[in-house]
């Protein structure tokens, strides 16, 4: 089966050439030319990922994706946007975004970025259970939750992919360049501190000190080590 690409951008020239490439390339594409009309199509059609510009009519791609991640969607999305300041970079990023790509762009270098996100879901990692289990606390990967003391906590799709890495290598050391390389689909990131700032939130939603005495143990000058269930 086709994979399917959801294109959601308000220039109509750029749809058309995105949608001439990526048929090229064997996909099969959708697309909206507004953010309501967008996320409509992304909850109707279950796309494989979703091309997300920032500056839309209607619903700005920041809110559509995080409406898409609240809506526990967890297909990649890799934000378009002209804008260059770094915060909209970080900002997509931690609402749960998977990548960006600043405009004007390569074709080429869209279409790696592309390939590496849906490599992403068939990666290592899904190793680890549907449903992780341990000392009270409930990992719920296929709806993004995290379950303890009878309490219910939302995981964006970045944490998700984090914890399903851990579980599955629970007992390792895993580097935070293998993290970038693995959950990011690419080696290069602009800091390692990106993993370092996801790795907190988990902390607090699984419920563990922040100074890591509970289940994900800093390891100095290398990375992590997942202990829950060991």
């Amino acid at each position: 089966m086709k994979e399917k690409i959801l294109i959601i951008e308000d220039e109509e020239e750029l749809v058309k050439g995105l949608k001439l490439n990526l048929e090229a390339e064997g996909y099969e594409v959708s697309w909206a030319l507004d953010g309501d009309e967008g996320l409509a199509t992304a909850l109707r059609d279950a796309p494989d990922l979703v091309l997300l510009d920032i500056m839309l009519p209607k619903k700005d791609g920041l809110d559509v994706c995080r409406e898409l991640r609240r809506h526990n969607v967890g297909v990649p999305i890799v934000m378009l946007t002209a804008k260059r300041e770094e915060v909209d970079k970080v900002v997509g990023l931690e609402i749960g975004a998977d990548d960006y790509v600043s405009k004007p762009f390569g074709v080429r270098e869209l279409l790696a970025r592309i390939r590496a996100q849906l490599r992403r879901d068939r990666r290592d990692g899904r190793g680890a259970p549907a449903v992780f289990r341990f000392d009270g606390v409930e990992i719920d990967f296929p709806h993004f939750k995290i379950r303890r003391e009878g309490l219910e906590f939302d995981l964006t799709s970045l944490e998700v992919e984090i914890l399903r890495y851990l579980v599955a290598h629970r007992g390792e050391v895993v580097s935070r360049d293998v993290l970038l390389d693995r959950i990011w689909g690419y080696e290069k990131f602009p800091s390692t501190r990106t993993v370092d700032n996801h790795i907190l939130k988990i902390r607090k939603k699984i419920g563990e000190d922040p100074s890591g005495a509970g289940y994900i143990f800093s390891v100095y000058g290398e990375g992590y080590r997942f202990m829950g269930g060991v």
